[in-house]
């Protein structure tokens, strides 16, 4: 599979890697699945000290151990966890983060981690004091690079002007598109974005709406009614079902601007899995495809978190 530099860092990824939040807590099924992502060519894992109060961090370290210098394997920090498990808060100081690092990398089993990244953050976050933390962690070689996970182009442009961020971890696809608008300072700064829920909750995979939630049935995805959703879909199914998947086009769709560096879907399945390398292995999108595209979805912008209406 293809592999694609992160940021400026000297960290090449698979250009689809494994979002691990959907393995699950079943180490022998987790297993199979990490296995077979790798026999596809797969060499980037994605997890976070918050999936299952870090249990996922642990499967996902063992079922690593006798790869781990021939894979990258990135995780999050910042959500912290109540002693009852009950809830957690949001706590980006630098000693929670040089304390979590730590956790981790036990849990993990490990001792660097390949991409830490920050688990969200806020426009009233310490952010210098963050930003010291992960440098701090890097040139200790406990991290070889690091970047964000958000959404919020505020906090987005604060750490592209302060901080030698390799990454943006940004919820993208066809029906969610709002990142679009923060690609040109992304490539102009050499920021790869890591998409996540490229499939938006398999909305966008080949079964379409056949197992659409109840709240997809009644509220739709985002911008798009039910009823628009349904309308979409067909339209797709008419230009291009012809010559390609729902599943093909999302995925390529998401891979075909140069600010993306690498999808993250999960597969809570290996036939999941083999799907989505299936997808991401067929052509390229043609120019007039992806237009195509483009021209029938919405490219809604984000509302809040940003400086004014016309910038970031």
């Amino acid at each position: 599979m293809e592999k694609r530099q992160l940021g400026k860092s000297n960290i090449f990824v698979s250009k689809m890697g494994l979002g691990c939040m959907s393995l699950g807590t079943d180490e022998a099924r987790a297993k199979d699945i990490v296995e077979a992502a790798l026999s596809h060519g797969i060499n980037y894992f994605d997890t976070a000290d918050l999936y299952d109060f870090g249990e996922n961090e642990k499967i996902v370290g063992k079922a690593l151990q006798a790869v781990r210098n021939d894979v990258i394997v990135a995780t999050k920090v910042g959500n912290r966890w109540a002693k009852d498990r009950s809830s957690w808060k949001w706590d980006p100081s630098k000693r929670y983060i040089k304390e979590a690092v730590k956790a981790s990398l036990r849990r993990l089993n490990m001792d660097y981690i390949d991409l830490y990244q920050l688990h969200g953050g806020t426009i009233d976050d310490p952010i210098d004091e963050t930003i010291e933390a992960f440098e701090e962690l890097k040139s200790e070689g406990l991290i070889r690079s690091y970047g964000i996970s958000s959404i919020r182009l505020n906090v987005i442009k604060e750490y592209v002007k302060k901080a030698s961020i390799d990454t943006i971890m940004m919820q993208y696809s066809l029906l969610d598109r709002r990142p679009e608008e923060a690609f040109t300072l992304l490539r102009e700064n050499e920021i790869s974005v890591v998409a996540r829920g490229p499939l938006a909750k398999g909305i966008l995979s080949n079964t379409m709406l056949e197992k659409a939630s109840d709240k997809v049935l009644t509220e739709g995805y985002l911008d798009y009614s039910y009823h628009e959703l349904t309308h979409l879909f067909s339209s797709i199914q008419d230009k291009l079902g012809d010559f390609r998947s729902m599943t093909e086009l999302s995925l390529q769709y998401t891979l075909s601007d140069p600010a993306v560096g690498a999808i993250l879907p999960g597969a809570s399945s290996i036939e999941q899995l083999i799907e989505n390398v299936q997808a991401l292995n067929a052509p390229q999108l043609t120019t007039e495809e992806r237009q195509l595209l483009k021209d029938i979805t919405k490219m809604s912008r984000y509302l809040q978190h940003r400086n004014g209406p016309y910038e970031i």
